[in-house]
C-alpha cells in the first residue's frame, strides 16, 4: 500500500519540525510511516552508541539526525532522500562497536601457539605399529586411612615387581616409584588411574605423559607427583580408595593396528551415529502426531481445536528455541553421563523441530481432496487418513532423513556436557592436550557427516 502523496508543503516547516522531533517533518509532508522507521532508528541507534559510551561513535546518530532534516526538506519540495547514507552510518557505528564489545585483536594471536595445536592434528592417531605391551602396577591408597594401617602399595607379577613409597598418599604429594623386571633399555610411561578408572598423566603440569626409560636390568625408579584432580569425581574425598600406578612399555612386532585413540574414535563416532538414529526414530513416533495438532488447516474448524493449535504451536516454539546443549546439561543431571543423556536431548529438540516441518507439510498440502472428502460427511480422522498421509509420505520421509543428518552434528556437541559420543572423548583430549587425537576426531567427524549428507541428498532426491 502505497502512501498518500506530499502536496504542497513548506519545506522550512518541515525541516524545523524534523529538528525538533525526528520524523516529525515526514509525516507533515504525509509520509508517516517514513516518519515513524526514521525515529525508531534514530532511537536504536542512539541508545546502542550512548549504552557502549563511547563519545567518538555519536557521529552515527548525529549524522542520521542530519540526514533526517535533509530529508524532510527535499520531501516537502517533491522528492525523498535515499535511505542509503543513514543505513550506512548505522551499520557502521553497529559493526564497529561490536568489534569493539568483542574485543578483536589480532595482535594477541600467536603464530607458536597455534603451530602447537596444528602441527599434532596434521599427524592424526588413528593408526599405530602393531606393538607388545608390557603392564606393572602397583596399588597405593589415597587419602591414607585415619583408623588402620593402609595395604602395602606393591605388587609382585612374576619376575615383575613394583611398589610405590609410603603406602598412602595425599593429593599434590609426592611418591617414590620403582619397577623392576621389566624390559631393559626401553622407554616406559608411568601413569595414574584413579579409583573409577579414570587415566591421569604424570607429566608436564599434569597435562602429558611421563616417559622414562628402565636401565640395563629393566629397572627405574623415579619421584612422581600424585595428579590433583584424582579425587574430584569421587562422592567423599576422605574416603580411602585403592588407585594404581602403571608401567607401561611397548615394542614393534609388525604389520599396524588401530591405535588406543583410534579405537576410541571410532567407538564414539560409532555411537555418535547410533545416538541420532535412535533420537530421530524416536522424535519421528512423537512429532507425527504432534504435527496433525500444529497444523492450522486441520485445527481451525472449531474453537476447541484451535485453543489445541495455539497451545501445541507455542509449546513447540518454546522447546525448539532451547539448544540442544542447554538440555543435555538438564539430561544429564537427571539421568547422569553418557549417552543416555545425549539421546534424551536430541530426541527433546527434534520433536520440536520436526513437528514444526511436518506441520507446515500438512499446510501446505492440496486443500482440493481434503475439501472432497469433507464434503462427503467424512470425520476429522478419515479426512486425514484418505487426504492428508497420501500427499505428506515423501516430505515426512525426505524431512526426517534431513533431521537424522543433523542429528548426528548434534551429537557431537552433546558430548561435550557429557552426553555421550565422540564429543566426549574430544572435549577429554582437549583438556590434555592429545592434538593428535583430536585430529583424528576432526576427520572421523568430517569423512561420517560427509558420506551421510550424500546419502541422505540422493534419498531426498528420488522421494521428492
Amino acid at each position: 500500500m502505497k502512501e498518500e502523496t506530499t502536496g504542497k508543503r513548506s519545506p522550512l516547516l518541515a525541516g524545523v519540525l524534523s529538528a525538533l522531533i525526528p520524523g516529525l517533518g515526514q509525516i507533515y509532508t504525509r509520509q508517516r510511516y517514513r516518519g515513524v522507521v526514521i525515529l525508531i532508528a534514530l532511537l536504536i541507534v542512539f541508545g546502542m552508541v550512548a549504552w557502549y559510551g563511547q563519545p567518538g561513535w555519536f557521529i552515527a546518530p548525529a549524522g542520521i539526525f542530519l540526514w533526517n532534516i535533509w530529508d524532510a526538506v527535499s520531501l516537502a519540495g517533491g522528492r525523498g532522500r535515499s535511505f542509503l547514507l543513514p543505513v550506512l552510518l548505522g551499520l557502521v557505528a553497529a559493526y564497529s562497536i561490536g568489534w569493539q564489545m568483542i574485543g578483536i585483536d589480532f595482535s594477541s594471536a600467536s603464530l607458536e601457539r597455534a603451530q602447537a595445536v596444528i602441527r599434532p592434528m596434521l599427524r592424526p592417531d588413528i593408526i599405530e605399529e602393531r606393538s607388545e605391551l608390557n603392564r606393572m602396577w602397583t596399588p597405593i591408597t589415597v587419602p591414607c586411612p585415619t583408623t588402620e594401617a593402609p595395604p602395602p602399595a606393591n605388587r609382585q607379577d612374576g619376575d615383575k615387581s613394583a611398589f610405590a613409597l609410603p603406602d598412602c598418599v595425599r593429593v599434590s604429594e609426592t611418591v617414590i616409584v620403582s619397577a623392576s623386571g621389566l624390559w631393559p633399555d626401553a622407554d616406559t610411561v608411568i601413569w595414574w588411574e584413579t579409583n573409577i578408572g579414570d587415566d591421569k598423566p604424570l607429566g608436564g603440569n599434569e597435562n602429558a605423559p611421563l616417559i622414562l626409560r628402565t636401565d640395563e636390568f629393566g629397572s627405574l625408579t623415579t619421584t612422581i607427583r600424585v595428579p590433583s584432580t584424582i579425587l574430584i569425581a569421587q562422592p567423599d574425598p576422605t574416603l580411602p580408595l585403592t588407585h594404581r600406578i602403571y608401567f607401561d612399555q611397548r615394542r614393534p612386532i609388525g604389520g599396524v593396528q588401530l591405535s588406543t585413540n583410534g579405537a576410541f574414535v571410532v567407538k564414539g563416532m560409532t555411537e555418535s551415529v547410533t545416538m541420532a538414529l535412535m533420537a530421530t526414530f524416536l522424535a519421528t513416533l512423537l512429532a507425527i502426531p504432534i504435527s496433525f495438532l500444529a497444523a492450522h488447516n486441520l485445527m481451525a474448524g472449531n474453537p476447541i481445536t484451535l485453543v489445541i493449535y495455539v497451545i501445541v504451536r507455542t509449546v513447540l516454539n518454546v522447546v525448539r528455541s532451547i539448544e540442544a546443549l542447554i538440555i543435555a546439561i538438564v539430561f544429564v543431571i537427571i539421568v547422569g553421563l553418557g549417552p543416555f543423556a545425549g539421546v534424551m536431548a536430541l530426541v527433546v529438540h527434534s520433536v520440536a523441530a520436526l513437528a514444526k516441518l511436518y506441520s507446515e507439510v500438512i499446510e501446505g498440502i492440496d486443500p482440493g481432496p481434503i475439501e472432497a472428502i469433507r464434503a462427503t460427511g467424512a470425520n476429522w480422522l478419515q479426512m486425514v487418513r484418505f487426504g492428508v498421509i497420501p500427499q505428506i509420505v515423501p516430505p515426512f520421509t525426505a524431512f526426517t532423513i534431513y533431521r537424522w543428518d543433523i542429528n548426528v552434528r548434534m551429537s557431537t556437541i552433546v558430548g561435550f556436557v557429557g552426553g555421550g559420543g565422540i564429543g566426549f572423548y574430544l572435549v577429554q583430549w582437549i583438556q590434555i592436550n592429545e592434538m593428535r587425537a583430536v585430529g583424528a576426531a576432526f576427520i572421523a567427524i568430517a569423512l561420517v557427516v560427509i558420506t551421510l549428507d550424500y546419502g541422505s541428498a540422493k534419498i531426498r532426491e528420488r522421494l521428492i
